[in-house]
């Protein structure tokens, strides 16, 4: 598809979309946190990958790329919006599988969302990309490592310290609730 899509083929360009897209909405959404911005950021990675096609190393794989293109121009686009810092990322939310059906509805299911979302947005923008991209986009450690532009080792403590950070705040907010003990262990690996 790679080959095709370097031929500029349109039907190849467009299934690269089409394999893609939810995805990278879904990360740069993270990212940005404005469903606007997030589209035109989407918009923007995959002009520039298909600008950039011949210089594509195909021994590695197109969605690290890309992804990797949308993060530098999600912290770009941050940077431009908000110099004086505090650029809100990325959120690693319980989902309603892993709350339980039965409390995704209920109270503690919203404050435990509230807490963690609060929680993620005091980590640092590349701890924040790290716990999306491996708990999220479920990228290994050398994956994130290329979308993020640093030594595995460094994506390996963004993740420590990212889950050290939350289940501080998770033991002091929650203590003793069913919902953070399973997010908890989630994290453990």
């Amino acid at each position: 598809m790679i080959k095709s899509a370097k031929r500029r083929e349109g039907a190849a360009l467009r299934a690269l979309i089409e394999a893609h897209q939810e995805r990278l909405f879904a990360f740069v959404w993270r990212v940005v946190r404005n469903h606007h911005d997030a589209e035109e950021l989407c918009q923007e990675a995959f002009l520039k990958a298909f600008a950039s096609l011949d210089d594509f190393d195909t021994r590695y794989r197109f969605s690290t790329w890309l992804f990797t293109i949308a993060y530098r121009l999600s912290l770009n686009f941050l940077r431009r919006k908000r110099p004086t810092g505090g650029d809100a990322m990325l959120a690693t939310l319980p989902s309603a599988d892993d709350v339980g059906q039965e409390t995704a509805q209920s109270e503690e299911a919203r404050r435990l969302k509230s807490i963690i979302w609060t929680a993620v947005d005091d980590l640092s923008a590349p701890q924040r990309a790290a716990m999306l991209l491996f708990y999220k986009q479920e990228m290994s450690c050398q994956e994130i490592s290329e979308v993020l532009g640093t030594p595995v080792a460094t994506v390996k403590s963004h993740l420590h310290r990212a889950r050290a950070r939350l289940k501080d705040v998770l033991e002091r907010e929650l203590p003793d609730t069913a919902g953070r003990d399973r997010i908890l262990a989630s994290w453990a690996g």
